[in-house]
């Protein structure tokens, strides 16, 4: 039974040799946004909105006020400290963005702002960046409104995210908890309905989670919300109708006076320089917008974000040969090991028999 268990390090060995080959280090974050005033997960941050005699929308967990020209307007926001211990909320005021996915973002992006906006939420509404709220207490944060003098038809829209400050130093394992609350605020004047209107930008090449990719740039020129909106693009050469790369997104929005960035992925391939045209095509309801643009990915850019494509980088630094190589050494060795461990305890349990043998005959 002893002479069983030496068969198990070679095992053992084998483990090692692979725990160094695949080895991984994982690390985590995590985050949580929510709409309403719910339990905070750190534990003891809640907050309540006072909603004014000129909410429009009643039931909702946001601001949607019904404004006039010029007006002047404090609102507030209830913070509760529910905890043992004082704490400090972080305070951001955000005009709303659109991201590539066609998402709303209410918090802070650096998506730059469209050509057609004509009032920033962040000029019109202000506030304090930051508030200490003693242990088991309640403190008011006031919102001070002034809207243009202007009359003005749509929609001004914003978010204000609340962030309990955390003490990054004081985290384990690599993992960072960071918990947000956000409050979305509607600024409007009148509802005189809008005729939606969508205008093209520019096309160009860039990365999108770095990986090679071409932008559509488009813009939501009215002070409205676009939804259910659906975008279909299709990139060809420029002397051609052969499609190179085609995405197709539904169920898309935009904010009021916001541009998207909206990514056709060029599926792992090398970008090539040279002149191609973007055919696009954006539906909402019966509305419809259609584009043929043409552009250019120039030397110079195919080079810079070929070097940066991650799919591309992977390709150029695994080298399966080597990796092989290794492995199958490493086997290799593990075998010899093995065999020459095999011969050795025979040869001890021969010499044992010869031993056993010969004490035989001396006591004969």
């Amino acid at each position: 039974m002893k002479r069983k268990k030496h068969y198990l390090w070679p095992l053992f060995l084998l483990y090692i040799v692979t725990s160094f080959i695949w080895g991984v280090s994982t690390y985590a974050e995590e985050a949580a946004t929510t709409e309403s005033g719910t339990e905070d997960p750190l534990g003891g941050f809640n907050y309540q909105v006072i909603f004014p005699e000129n909410q429009h929308t009643k039931n909702v967990g946001y601001f949607d006020l019904m404004m006039t020209p010029g007006q002047e307007q404090t609102v507030e926001v209830q913070l509760i400290n529910d905890s043992a211990h004082e704490m400090t909320i972080n305070i951001s005021l955000n005009g709303t963005k659109t991201n590539g996915n066609g998402v709303i973002e209410y918090g802070p992006t650096d998506i730059e702002d469209d050509k057609s906006l004509k009032y920033k939420f962040t000029d019109i509404v202000t506030g304090e960046k930051k508030v200490t709220i003693p242990a088991q207490s309640l403190v008011s944060y006031y919102l001070t409104i002034k809207m243009p003098e202007a009359s003005y038809d749509g929609q001004i829209v914003g978010g204000i995210q609340m962030q309990q400050e955390v003490d990054n130093s004081k985290s384990q394992g690599g993992i960072i908890n960071e918990y947000a609350y956000m409050i979305g605020m509607v600024l409007q004047e009148n509802e005189n309905p809008l005729e939606p209107n969508l205008e093209m930008n520019k096309v160009y090449a860039g990365l999108s989670n770095y990986r090679n990719a071409v932008f559509v740039n488009f813009s939501n020129t009215v002070a409205d919300f676009m939804r259910d909106m659906t975008v279909d693009v299709q990139i060809m050469p420029a002397d051609s109708d052969e499609v190179l790369y085609d995405t197709k997104k539904a169920g898309m929005e935009m904010a009021p006076n916001t541009l998207i960035n909206f990514p056709v992925t060029m599926n792992g391939d090398r970008m090539e320089p040279g002149d191609y045209k973007a055919y696009v095509l954006v539906t909402s309801g019966d509305k419809r917008w259609e584009w043929t643009e043409n552009f250019t990915i120039t030397d110079e850019e195919a080079d810079k974000f070929n070097g940066q494509d991650v799919s591309l980088l992977q390709e150029r630094t695994i080298d399966w040969k080597t990796i092989v190589a290794l492995v199958g050494g490493a086997l290799v060795v593990i075998l010899i090991i093995f065999v020459v461990v095999r011969i050795i305890l025979k040869n001890k349990g021969k010499k044992k028999g010869k031993r056993k043998s010969s004490k035989k005959r001396n006591r004969k």
